[in-house]
């Protein structure tokens, strides 16, 4: 090695054996204990490649003390021992003697020269895609293996006959399937505009704005990049139709993490779930990243166990985390909320969503009605903002939703009386739970912003 020539490189699996440079395997090395013996005997400097010892390590004391006496011999002989594996494991007696790197999914560089040498690949007399594409198609795989993006890549060719711009969307479902089959995680595909939100016009404002923000992130110190928000209020009011919101004002996709699975152990302990999606939808950034009911997942870590040492973890995590990662988290049952997660500074901003006001209802009805192909010539939206007051945006979604129904279940157009007769029957939530939506408005009154401006009367 003093003379800079090549050493030799030996390759172990549980099923091929020991290998040197793919030549023929090693008959007295074929056990992981048999390995281990090799490499203590073995004379020269050398590196040795372990797939999947994690297995071995985990399963036998024998092993891991085998190892430790590898250590010892390897030292200062030019003998390299290297572990791979597919999950993150290192016995305690041996984590002081071990280097670990976490290696992460490729970058968009990396992607792009993929992209590239699969076009030269599969078609060898082509110019292939211009960079501006090929960045597009990388920016499309982000968060997944090489693997990953071979086969999508593969999908959007089967599909289109080429790569271009017009196979992103290909690419997109693609990963869409990949990313929902973690359990933990699901890709939301159709998120809607700031103009299919009814009112709220303090929430658009911000997110017009931080937007901007966003997509100068790159050339931005990291205390202004916008970093996320939480939106709280009574069910129904709109918070999740803000989030699929968000995701399209920024041009972003959006992801959802699901508390319920990550708690269900079916992935493993919770802990390792909660950090393992958080670190991979990093790996996906640019992109909004939805808690949704926040508080049923994230407890205030004196409650201690698993639970708070996630949220220990979210806390830490939200001040760390790469700056093209927006979160958008929601919450319904807000007096759950620990302190340490609405203080300025873990979100960029905290807003109070209320009932909607008189205006915001007219416009929430106008929305819902057009969005169906009803004609609005002779509905008076006035009188139903009228009929409809302490209402919710889901329950004049509801109303309108029902008075079509029955609309055509008559075959006929729905008119402004099918919509008065639906109204009356609904029984809004803000009077079956009065004292709980008085409590929840000064519970926000001093703690969050309105997202409604203070000009539009109640």
């Amino acid at each position: 090695m003093s003379d800079g020539a090549p050493v030799g490189i030996w390759e172990w699996s549980l099923t091929e054996g020991l290998r040197r440079d793919c030549g023929a395997a090693e008959a007295s090395a074929e056990t992981p204990r048999a390995v281990l013996d090799f490499i203590s005997a073995y004379p020269d400097p050398a590196i040795f490649h372990l797939k999947d010892f994690h297995e071995p390590m985990r399963d036998s004391a024998e092993i891991r003390r085998r190892l430790r006496d590898i250590y010892a011999e390897c030292l200062d002989r030019g003998k390299f021992v290297v572990i791979s594996s597919p999950v993150h494991y290192i016995p305690e007696e041996l984590e002081r003697s071990v280097l670990f790197l976490d290696l992460r999914t490729p970058d968009v560089i990396e992607l792009a020269q993929f992209v590239g040498d699969e076009e030269r690949r599969i078609f060898p007399d082509s110019t292939g895609a211009n960079e501006a594409v090929r960045n597009q198609l990388a920016r499309a795989l982000l968060g997944l293996t090489f693997d990953e993006a071979r086969y999508a890549l593969r999908r959007g060719l089967a599909r289109n006959r080429t790569l271009g711009a017009e196979s992103i969307p290909t690419l997109l479902e693609e990963k869409r399937l990949l990313v929902n089959r973690t359990g933990v995680l699901e890709f939301i595909s159709d998120p809607g505009g700031l103009e299919e939100v009814g009112g709220l016009q303090n929430l658009k404002k911000w997110l017009i704005e931080r937007r901007k923000l966003f997509e100068m992130r790159d050339s931005l110190s990291a205390e202004i990049v916008p970093k996320g928000l939480l939106m709280m209020g009574m069910p129904g009011c709109g918070k999740s139709l803000c989030v699929k919101a968000i995701a399209a004002n920024f041009q972003l996709p959006l992801y959802r993490v699901d508390m319920v699975e990550i708690f269900s152990g079916r992935h493993g302990k919770p802990e390792g779930a909660f950090v393992a999606a958080c670190k991979m939808m990093e790996d996906m950034a640019p992109a909004v990243l939805w808690f949704d009911e926040i508080e049923r997942g994230l407890t205030t870590s004196e409650s201690g166990g698993e639970p708070g040492r996630i949220f220990g973890f979210f806390l830490t995590w939200m001040q760390e985390k790469t700056r093209g990662l927006f979160v958008a988290a929601t919450a319904n049952r807000i007096n759950l909320l620990p302190a340490e997660m609405i203080r300025k500074g873990r979100f960029d901003e905290v807003f109070f969503v209320d009932l909607p006001v008189d205006e915001e209802r007219n416009e929430v009805f106008r929305i819902h009605l057009t969005r169906r192909g009803v004609d609005l010539a002779g509905i008076d939206l006035d009188q139903l903002t009228s009929l409809t007051n302490g209402w919710t945006g889901a329950e004049i979604e509801q109303c309108v939703v029902s008075a079509i129904t029955q609309a055509r279940l008559a075959d006929r157009a729905v008119t402004e009386q099918d919509l008065i007769r639906t109204a009356v029957k609904i029984v809004p939530l803000s009077r079956t739970m009065k004292e709980q939506m008085t409590y929840i408005r000064s519970w926000a009154f001093e703690r969050a912003v309105r997202a409604t401006p203070q000009s539009l009367g109640r």
